[in-house]
């Protein structure tokens, strides 16, 4: 089973110019096996792209399947979150973008619940989740 991040299910239903990456990245997944989308990656979609419920129908016709957080990913999640503060506190720095606790959430899930991530965030998964399998959809 393979979790899909929010970016890339971004770039297949928006109108974005990576979709035909993403596209033919998630049929190469879909042809291995399942995946899937968590609870956050369904808010993070609907709140980003404001169709509702109709996101999840959309999603299902692509055959991506709903998969929910269970409560040892949302322990890690919080953990690995710590993590990153406790990270940022030592370097005496204040990032650009700060990782909030949905980003922990989409990885802890891909960790521990699936076998890899689709994502455009490779390095940030990479970096806070060692051993989880990430795929980027390659854009030519």
């Amino acid at each position: 089973m393979i979790a899909i991040d929010s970016s890339v299910l971004i770039d297949l239903l928006g109108d974005d110019a990576r979709a035909d990456a993403a596209e033919a990245c998630l049929r190469l997944a879909l042809g291995g096996g399942p995946v899937v989308v968590c609870d956050v990656v369904v808010s993070e979609v609907t709140s980003g792209l404001g169709h509702g419920s109709e996101v999840m129908d959309v999603v299902e016709d692509m055959g991506i399947r709903y998969s929910a957080i269970d409560q040892r990913a949302a322990i890690r999640a919080g953990e690995m979150q710590r993590k990153y503060k406790q990270r940022v506190r030592s370097a005496g720095r204040t990032p650009a973008s700060p990782r909030t606790i949905p980003d922990f959430l989409v990885g802890a899930h891909a960790m521990l619940q699936c076998a890899a991530l689709i994502t455009r965030d490779a390095g940030f998964y990479r970096d806070y989740f060692k051993g989880l399998k990430v795929i980027e959809p390659k854009v030519p």
